[in-house]
């Protein structure tokens, strides 16, 4: 499009702009670091960085305009609200190029599911797929940006951190099919007292799709199928349930924390073996492959895609194994009790009979019952025979680990009160050959700590 054609699309107002049928060839970007020759900089206003003030580095990287809310001394689009003229943007195109739009959400595995899924679908079409966790808002709008005339699926990842956000999502990227893969304790401080408040906000997935859609939920989840009612779609079922139309059977242990099962469609049988640790893993696959089926693929291409894929995205169980023998997962990019439990469970399977070491910091957003939720990790960490816990900053991990010690005396328990602590007392007692399993919400900061442990 051209710099014209943009502008009358996100009502702007250029400034300095030589060229209004300068083209921008390349996708956009709010980070002046990721901007390509031929991209458009779109300035956004974050909590510690104005994007305006890179404006020129952006353009000394070949940006061919910034989107801005005000003139930046180079060639610019300025808008009134630079999150909504992108939006307004990723529509347009979208309905320019008109790929499948696969919408996903859920409080857990909505990154891995989306990485499983996209893995699948490029074997059969050109995919484009949110990267890393880019769901909300501003992250939404750039990954339909990505997408071209030749991309076939457009999956795309969708947060909710409160009614209403799903709801603006799909207004940018209307989806033809939405999976929705569990209601959890994620936001329950920002979204309401309690699952069904989230099970409201996350069923605005399958409100906003299509009579001739697909709506895929977790048969497994009674939340989910409680959304059955919001949708003219199709429902298509997923999960352990025999009732589920995708399903896993004869699930069982693969070695090293692995899991095997067999894919069952309405198409037949495969057998899958995952290359990701946790038998949690097999949600996700189920999922991934509830969405192949109904866009049309058969369960052994199916079934060979999952085999073939691998870990996409970085802090979740992602395994470094260090030269002494220690192995540190990294599991740090995020926290809720349910992927707490989740990932202690998948790295103390990984352990084996190998000493295992528990780095663990806050869980964020659980209001109330945030003390007790902490204290219920800490009493699995001592049920799943953890040699070791070291519990990061001061509140929740110290009840945390109070828990711990009080459930079994065999875990030793330790307490620092910051990163740079936990980076000290692990490197101090950990031993070669030790299995270290390292997580907490994304604000405390612990994949630091999962990095510095894993060069080590």
């Amino acid at each position: 499009m051209t710099l014209e054609e943009i502008a009358q699309v996100v009502g702007a107002t250029p400034y300095d702009v030589g060229d209004p049928g300068a083209l921008v060839t390349a996708p956009a970007a709010v980070d002046s670091r990721e901007v390509v020759p031929g991209g458009l900089f779109a300035a956004t206003v974050g909590a510690r960085v104005d994007g305006h003030d890179y404006a020129g580095v952006a353009m000394a990287a070949g940006a061919v305009a910034v989107l801005a809310s005000r003139p930046v001394g180079v060639p610019a689009l300025v808008v009134e609200d630079v999150q909504v003229a992108l939006g307004l943007l990723a529509r347009h195109v979208l309905g320019r190029i008109g790929p499948v739009v696969i919408g996903l959400t859920g409080s857990v595995g909505k990154t891995t599911t989306k990485d499983l899924l996209a893995q699948v679908l490029e074997r059969h079409a050109a995919t484009v797929a949110t990267d890393r966790s880019f769901n909300n808002e501003l992250g939404l709008p750039l990954t339909v940006l990505r997408a071209d005339a030749g991309t076939r699926y457009l999956v795309l990842e969708m947060g909710a951190g409160r009614k209403g956000d799903l709801t603006y999502l799909t207004g940018i990227a209307p989806p033809q099919v939405g999976l929705v893969l569990n209601v959890g304790s994620a936001h329950v401080e920002r979204m309401g007292a309690g699952p069904a408040d989230i099970a409201e906000a996350k069923g605005e997935l399958v409100a906003a799709l299509p009579a001739d859609g697909f709506a895929l939920l977790n048969a497994d989840d009674p939340y989910v199928m409680g959304m059955a009612g919001r949708t003219k779609a199709q429902i298509v079922r997923f999960g352990r349930s025999p009732q589920a139309a995708v399903r896993a059977g004869d699930v069982r242990p693969a070695g090293r924390g692995r899991t095997a099962f067999e894919l069952v469609t309405p198409s037949g049988r495969a057998p899958v073996e995952l290359d990701l640790i946790g038998e949690h893993q097999v949600a996700a696959d189920e999922a991934a492959a509830a969405v192949a089926t109904v866009l049309g693929l058969d369960t052994r291409e199916i079934a060979a895609g999952l085999n073939a894929a691998r870990r996409r995205s970085s802090g979740r169980l992602e395994i470094v194994e260090r030269a002494d023998g220690v192995t540190v997962v990294d599991d740090a990019y995020n926290a809720s009790p349910e992927s707490m439990r989740a990932g202690l469970r998948a790295a103390r399977a990984l352990a084996g009979n190998r000493r295992s070491v528990a780095v663990l910091g806050a869980m964020g957003q659980q209001a109330d019952v945030s003390r007790a939720r902490h204290t219920e990790i800490g009493r699995l960490v001592a049920e799943l025979g953890y040699d070791l816990l070291i519990a990061v900053g001061s509140g929740d991990p110290v009840a945390l680990a109070g828990e711990a010690a009080a459930a079994s005396r065999n875990v030793s328990v330790h307490a620092v009160e910051d990163v740079a602590g936990a980076i000290t007392l692990a490197t101090a007692l950990i031993q070669p050959g030790d299995v270290v399993f390292v997580k907490a919400s994304s604000e405390v900061g612990l994949g630091a700590c999962a990095r510095a442990l894993a060069g080590a």
